[in-house]
C-alpha cells in the first residue's frame, strides 16, 4: 500500500509540472500486442498511455496494462496489471521525420500488480511467470507513429517486454 501511495504522489508531481511545459503530447494511445513469460510463452496484452507535455520533444505518459497467463496444463492463471509511468523522448528533428510519422526511444517505470487464481495442489515449482523482481516494472522502447489525419494514428511500439500496436488519438 505504501509504494502504491509513493507511486500516486510521483504521478500527481508529474502532471503538475507538465501543466508548465511546451505543448507536445495530448495522445492517447491504446495498444494490443505480445508480452512474453518467464516461461518463454506469450501472451495477449492489452496497453492504454496518455502522453502530457514534458519538454522540448519529451512526453510522460501515466500508462496501465493488462495481460493474463492461462496454462490449462496445471490449471494455473496469473493476472498483471502494470502501473506506471512511461517516458518518451521523440527522435523527429534529429531523424528530420515529416509531419506525418513520429519516431521515438521510451521508458517504463511503474509497480505490477499481480494476482494468482489458481495452482494446483501440491505444486512447489516457481508460481510467477512475471521476470522481473516484483512488483518493480521496467520496460524500454522504440517505436513509431504514422498520423493518418490531425486526430487519429498507427503506432508501432517494440520493447524489452511487452511490444503492441495500436490506435493513437490526438486530443488537442
Amino acid at each position: 500500500m505504501k509504494k502504491i501511495i509513493v507511486l500516486s504522489i510521483f504521478l500527481l508531481g508529474i502532471l503538475h509540472l507538465t501543466s508548465f511545459a511546451e505543448k507536445y503530447g495530448h495522445d492517447l494511445n491504446v495498444g494490443f500486442g505480445i508480452g512474453y513469460t518467464n516461461y518463454y510463452s506469450s501472451l495477449a496484452v492489452v496497453q492504454a498511455n496518455y502522453e502530457l507535455d514534458a519538454g522540448r520533444n519529451f512526453t510522460l505518459a501515466p500508462f496501465i496494462t493488462f495481460y493474463t497467463y492461462h496454462y490449462a496444463y496445471d490449471t494455473y492463471i496469473e493476472t498483471i496489471v502494470p502501473i506506471g509511468v512511461k517516458g518518451y523522448y521523440y527522435f523527429d528533428q534529429l531523424l528530420h521525420a515529416g509531419p506525418k510519422w513520429d519516431f521515438y526511444g521510451a521508458g517504463s517505470l511503474g509497480l505490477a500488480v499481480i494476482k494468482y487464481r489458481s495452482w494446483d495442489n501440491g505444486y512447489t515449482g516457481d508460481r510467477s511467470i512475471y521476470g522481473e523482481p516484483y512488483p518493480l516494472y521496467l520496460d524500454l522502447h522504440i517505436g513509431a507513429r504514422l498520423h493518418l489525419s490531425k486526430t487519429v494514428g498507427l503506432f508501432l511500439d517494440l520493447s524489452t517486454g511487452v511490444s503492441t500496436f495500436g490506435l493513437s488519438f490526438t486530443l488537442k
